[in-house]
């Protein structure tokens, strides 16, 4: 795909990229896409993949108590729960406000962790990298930002978002609908949204703007970005997602090419449909 050579002009020391279609093939790739990268908050849809295998295995409920007094593994996975950002001290009560919380992730972790009796990031090895054959990706610390991974690895992901082999279809199309809807909250680097609606671990774009996908992305693209510079969207409407990890930290630079970016890339999946 001509449009994945865009991020050479990307101001970052090294950058990587794929599309991967629906049924799981990649569309193009484009870099080093065997290069680790720091993933930030792209580790949390992973953090959240196994949370969900947790469920469907019966470790957990999605419902049970977890978290602050009132709050549950949902709202942890939907930063529901009031928990600070990033500490450990509760901020509003359960379901009230979308309080984008890396605390809740790890609340999270520890949860899963003592439900299963599985350190949670060799239980993220075994419910979800090993079985997609993720062999260059490990969580290195907090379940929220701690991921280090490939393009390569990511793009397998991608590819199980659109295609679930470890979940339930049904599993997967609960988490990327809007869990509390109408909720206000901010995004982190693109200030308050009115409503900031997330599904279960991954954000949902819906008419949010500005944003950190394209102009042309459809209202159901779900995915997450990271303040390392990473990206993982998928767009239903489109049949296809897109992977893209840089070695920048996140800021106007970001703003200002990704977009641009998203909408070349699905202008040529159009033109190739």
């Amino acid at each position: 795909m001509e449009s994945l050579r865009m991020i050479e002009n990307w101001p970052v020391p090294t950058a990587a990229a794929a599309v991967v279609r629906a049924d799981g093939g990649v569309a193009g790739s484009h870099g080093p896409v065997d290069h680790r990268f720091p993933l930030a908050s792209v580790t949390k849809p992973l953090a959240a993949y196994a949370a969900l295998v947790a469920y469907e295995e019966g470790a957990i409920e999605l419902d049970e108590p977890a978290g602050p007094a009132g709050a549950t593994v949902r709202h942890l996975l939907a930063h529901t729960s009031g928990l600070a950002f990033d500490e450990h001290r509760v901020m509003a009560p359960p379901g009230e406000r979308r309080l984008y919380s890396n605390a809740g992730f790890e609340v999270l972790g520890d949860h899963i962790a003592k439900a299963t009796d599985i350190p949670f990031a060799e239980y993220l090895r075994q419910a979800v990298l090993e079985p997609l054959g993720m062999t260059s990706t490990s969580l290195e610390g907090s379940p929220a930002k701690d991921g280090v991974s490939t393009v390569a690895d990511l793009a397998r992901f991608a590819a199980e978002l659109q295609a679930p082999r470890l979940l339930d279809v049904r599993t997967v199309a609960e988490a990327t609908a809007v869990v509390h809807p109408g909720l206000k909250g901010v995004l982190p680097g693109y200030g308050h949204q009115v409503p900031n609606d997330w599904g279960l671990g991954v954000e949902i774009r819906d008419g949010k703007s500005p944003h950190w996908t394209g102009r042309n992305s459809s209202p159901r693209t779900f995915g997450h970005f990271g303040q390392s510079g990473t990206f993982l969207w998928v767009d239903p409407q489109a049949r296809a997602a897109c992977v893209a990890l840089t070695d920048r930290a996140f800021g106007p630079w970001a703003v200002e090419v990704w977009p641009v970016f998203t909408d070349a890339v699905l202008a040529e999946l159009a033109l190739g449909r």
